[in-house]
């Protein structure tokens, strides 16, 4: 497992103005909480913290933290996780950073990021897509053991075919926490338009059941009405001739 190492600096000032002259001077505010001891206010660099951000899966990583407590000693190092990372909402820019202390002696859990390697047959020569279930497996082990990552080569993989837990071989020193049933990669069928069946010859014209049993009806009644008038109208005749 790689170790990374980040320069900090202890935090005297904690008041909201002084947090924005800190972001500004190009420091990130942080804090480290450990087991039974009081958390530390510290500073960490913008600038390296992202470059770690960009070159690794930051929150599965142990952070050698090199606090320089005073000019005249060697900084303290601390083994530490990323407990969480606060993103400005506007800007997604990272404004505070909280981190774990942990003994790299016991066994932590922790969430590794899943990889897929090479194109599956499925993609390639049967025009299907790779849906990626999960992207994080949950594991425990000893800090030093945490896998960078888990690769799974696809390239075989046809449409239908599924990737589980349980069928992924991890090192023999990591426990897996996850479902073992669990479905981390599949390929699935490309999806079809549906097709609208052209009408049959004179079915386009075809009135729906009920409206054409209401036009009949209408019509029957309008059939009503004219007999009506000619009656009216003929002894209407008969008075006059009368």
């Amino acid at each position: 497992m790689d170790e990374i190492l980040l320069d900090a600096q202890p935090r005297k000032d904690l008041g909201g103005g002084k947090l924005k002259d800190l972001r500004r001077n190009g420091f990130v505010p942080a804090v480290v909480y450990s087991a039974g001891k009081k958390s530390q206010a510290i500073q960490v660099s913008h600038r390296e913290l992202m470059r770690l951000i960009h070159h690794y899966h930051i929150e599965s990583v142990v952070i050698n933290l090199n606090i320089k407590e005073n000019k005249d000693k060697d900084p303290k190092a601390k083994s530490c996780l990323i407990k969480e990372i606060q993103y400005n909402p506007v800007s997604d820019d990272v404004i505070h950073v909280d981190f774990n202390e942990i003994s790299l002696t016991k066994a932590i859990k922790v969430n590794v990021a899943v990889v897929a390697n090479g194109e599956p047959i499925g993609v390639k020569q049967e025009g299907g897509s790779l849906e990626h279930i999960l992207w994080e497996i949950e594991i425990e082990c000893l800090p030093r053991d945490i896998p960078k990552e888990i690769p799974i080569d696809v390239s075989q993989m046809k449409i239908g075919d599924a990737i589980h837990i349980k069928d992924i071989v991890f090192p023999a020193n990591v426990k897996v926490l996850a479902d073992p049933e669990a479905i981390v990669l599949t390929v699935i069928a490309p999806i079809k338009e549906e097709e609208v069946a052209p009408l049959a010859e004179g079915e386009g014209s075809q009135e729906p059941e009920v409206i054409r049993e209401k036009k009949e009806a209408a019509e029957g009644e309008e059939g009503t009405q004219e007999k009506k008038e000619e009656k009216k109208e003929k002894k209407e005749e008969k008075k006059e001739k009368g």
